[in-house]
């Protein structure tokens, strides 16, 4: 028999995470979220106003955790910094989010569409400029798209794999396919060179 409401608000979110990783959240529904948690439709819905809640309070961390890897990236002094900034914090916040990521794989760009996400899509076109370093050129874009969907597809298929081997393992292929930036040249010295003087 369906409880009337769930113990508590955390229940709903594991549910709704286990059912959007089994058929993806468009095929999801809040009546597969119910029965999944053993409680009536309308029993989630005093939690969360629609699914597109649930997912946006389930994804909130990670969320803010690329916000903060945004501003980073803008105090980065030089595009090569931004670009190790840009890999390095792109990893860790995949490694650590790993199950969230997979629970979004293959709705990712219909998910960004969404007003709710709109900023999403901003922070990423950032972060691919980023890791391109070089984002007028068409060769370094498509290497920094290609492995953030890699990465992206790697978090959400080694879900049990330990961070200590994940982590180093993702970073290594980054460094290995990004264009390298080279960093500017230390700016010359403006002290006049004194002449050099010879015995007559």
């Amino acid at each position: 028999m369906a409880r009337a409401v769930p113990e508590t608000h955390d229940e709903i979110l594991t549910a709704a995470t286990r059912r959007f990783a089994a058929t993806g959240y468009r095929g999801t529904s809040l009546q597969d979220i119910a029965r999944e948690v053993g409680c009536s439709k309308a029993a989630v819905l005093y939690h969360f106003a629609n699914k597109e809640a649930i997912l946006t309070e389930l994804m909130a961390p990670a969320i803010a955790v690329l916000q903060s890897l945004d501003e980073r990236i803008a105090l980065a002094t030089d595009p090569a910094d931004a670009q190790r900034v840009a890999a390095e914090g792109f990893v860790n916040l995949a490694v650590r989010f790993r199950r969230e990521i997979a629970v979004l794989r293959g709705d990712f760009p219909e998910l960004l569409a969404q007003p709710a996400f709109a900023h999403i899509q901003r922070i990423s076109e950032r972060l691919v400029d980023a890791l391109a370093g070089h984002p007028e050129r068409p060769s370094a874009r498509i290497a920094a798209l290609v492995l953030l969907a890699g990465i992206s597809e790697a978090c959400g298929e080694f879900l049990d794999l330990g961070e200590e081997v994940l982590r180093p393992a993702l970073l290594a292929l980054v460094t290995r396919g990004l264009e390298p930036v080279d960093r500017p040249a230390p700016p010359h010295s403006s002290t006049p060179v004194p002449p050099i003087h010879t015995e007559d």
